[in-house]
């Protein structure tokens, strides 16, 4: 299941001067006409603000949720644009392609999702009414497609990235629609939606583009001392802003409170164990610098589902120690099994930061619900947190982890399988990982 190239016996032709002009003018084109005739400003971000505060109990200009959820929104979005982007920065030659496909991928990602997860939430009112919290959810569909990028950097084009995120944008608004509306599944910080699907979607997508010849760029696949430097500025901003990420959603108050000291210690608890287990796999006890910038952040994906619940700040401590190990592990032991068994080619390693958090996440969130009890949620807070008997909402929270899974998987193949055609100038065997094929270096464009 190599390719379609070697079928037909043509070559890797990587010029996209009018592939990628073409798809990015097209479809922006098509994103200026889709607001046009779709999207609106909600009330609360619209003129007629000035009377709404009045028909509703007077409120004040204060009381607008921009002024709730903005800060939150800040730190999601810097999460995105640069620590997405500078986390995968780790590749001795791909430092361009990391940042910069990041970038163009998430611009693209968040004005589709914005018109995606409007349609499922706004069906039937004729109008998508937009304000910060949408530009929230917006930032949180296009995380799971850069999870998925993350499997695939530096062996695809930025046309194939594209239509990988125009895909898992529409794939994301079903899977989070069904699970959040349908089977009405709690799920703040995403460890299902955004990275079980997303590292899912990521890693089936790269089992479809398995590369046997991949070891002709061994020598890329690699990091220098400056490029795992930038790479660990994305993992410090990850690390600081992920409380954000896992509360930015929650109901205002007690909620969101409880979702940042939750994130907050199961980070700071995942840091320990991995570098604890990273000392333990070497011979010398030397601390492997790929496992520092990714599995630290474990804890924060692990412990989104139940971010919000009465989880106990032990109870977080307890899901960081245990990703930290796990993640770590993943690193030193699965990530080489799936390549050599699987054939999965994981570049930056998602199914270990991702996949198995998220899944862990999930169950997490499932015993956590079933397990509630009115004694410590209160009988007015059990019933604000959970729309069902809690042993009930520990079954749907399973069947919504479910159904990431099966989103991911049956979505990353048949987009891989699309992805497999020869059209989209993608890097041959023995170019990949070096961003050289699609960005011109700075000493031939005129920089001193």
């Amino acid at each position: 299941m190599y390719g379609l190239c070697d079928s037909f016996g043509c070559s890797k032709n990587t010029n996209i001067r009018l592939k990628l002009p073409a798809v990015c003018f097209i479809w922006q084109i098509a994103m200026i006409i889709l607001f046009g005739i779709f999207v609106r400003y909600n009330e609360e971000s619209d003129t007629h603000w000035i009377e709404h505060k009045k028909t509703k109990r007077n409120l004040s200009d204060i009381e607008n949720d921009f002024y709730y959820r903005y800060p939150s929104f800040q730190d999601v979005h810097v999460m995105i644009f640069v620590g997405f982007g500078f986390l995968m920065t780790f590749l001795k030659r791909y430092s361009f392609g990391a940042v910069g496909f990041n970038f163009l991928i998430a611009a693209f990602g968040i004005q589709w999702a914005l018109l995606m997860q409007g349609w499922f939430h706004s069906f039937g009112t004729g109008k998508i009414l937009i304000a910060v919290e949408n530009l929230i959810n917006a930032d949180f569909c296009v995380g799971s497609c850069l999870i998925a990028y993350g499997a695939v950097l530096g062996k695809v084009s930025p046309v194939q990235l594209l239509v990988m995120t125009l895909c898992g944008v529409t794939l994301f608004a079903i899977d989070e629609f069904i699970i959040l509306n349908v089977i009405h599944a709690k799920d703040a910080g995403g460890s299902m939606s955004i990275h079980t699907f997303g590292a899912c979607y990521g890693l089936a997508i790269s089992w479809v583009l398995y590369r046997p010849d991949l070891n002709q760029s061994k020598r890329l696949l690699g990091s220098v001392y400056h490029s795992d430097v930038f790479a660990m500025i994305g993992t410090l901003f990850l690390w600081l802003f992920w409380p954000s990420f896992n509360s930015a959603i929650c109901s205002h108050g007690d909620g969101q409170h409880r979702a940042a000291i939750n994130t907050y210690l199961a980070l700071a608890s995942t840091v320990l164990t991995s570098v604890a287990i990273s000392s333990l796999s070497k011979d010398k006890g030397k601390l492997d610098m790929v496992h520092i910038q990714n599995s630290t952040l474990a804890g924060g994906v692990a412990v989104g589902t139940a971010a919000e619940f009465m989880l106990m700040p032990y109870g977080a401590l307890i899901v960081g120690f245990c990703c930290g190990i796990i993640s770590t592990l993943g690193y030193v032991y699965v990530t080489p099994f799936l390549e050599k068994n699987l054939k999965i080619q994981d570049t930056c390693g998602i199914n270990n930061l991702h996949c198995m958090p998220g899944i862990i996440g999930g169950i997490v969130g499932a015993i956590s619900a079933a397990g509630a009890t009115e004694y410590v949620y209160g009988s007015e807070g059990l019933a604000a947190m959970f729309p069902m008997v809690p042993r009930l909402q520990g079954g749907h929270q399973a069947a919504g982890l479910c159904v990431a899974i099966v989103f991911g998987i049956g979505g990353g193949i048949a987009v891989g399988t699309v992805l497999k055609l020869p059209i989209w100038g993608d890097p041959a065997d023995d170019n990949c990982f070096d961003d050289e094929v699609y960005w011109e270096r700075c000493c031939s464009s005129g920089h001193q």
